[in-house]
């Protein structure tokens, strides 16, 4: 087993949506813009948009970064110009804010 101590202060920011059909498109590209400015920023580590599987219409976004402060940069920074820019119409079910305790690879 490989335990990589290196990431164990990884934090994983992941939003819940429920989004329309019509409106996922639009919440890939908007996704899409959220992760490239995330992309600049310092500590950011990934994203990924997953749809969340028997459950209808519902995806979520998931962010990692190297700590929480980092996120919390970002957010504080773009959250409000971001939100503008988006084009989706969605529903947040529910946030989720995890940090990495074990890492195996």
């Amino acid at each position: 087993m490989n335990l990589n101590l290196k990431g164990l202060d990884m934090f994983v920011h992941t939003v819940l949506f429920e989004i329309h059909p019509t409106e996922v498109c639009a919440y890939r590209k908007d996704s899409k813009m959220w992760a490239a400015q995330a992309k600049k920023a310092k500590g950011f580590r990934g994203y990924t948009t997953m749809q969340r599987l028997g459950h209808k219409n519902q995806f979520a976004s998931v962010y990692r970064w190297e700590n929480k402060l980092c996120h919390d940069r970002f957010m504080h920074k773009y959250h409000e110009y971001l939100l503008g820019k988006s084009t989706a119409k969605v529903k947040v079910l529910d946030y989720f804010n995890l940090k990495a305790k074990d890492i195996v690879r």
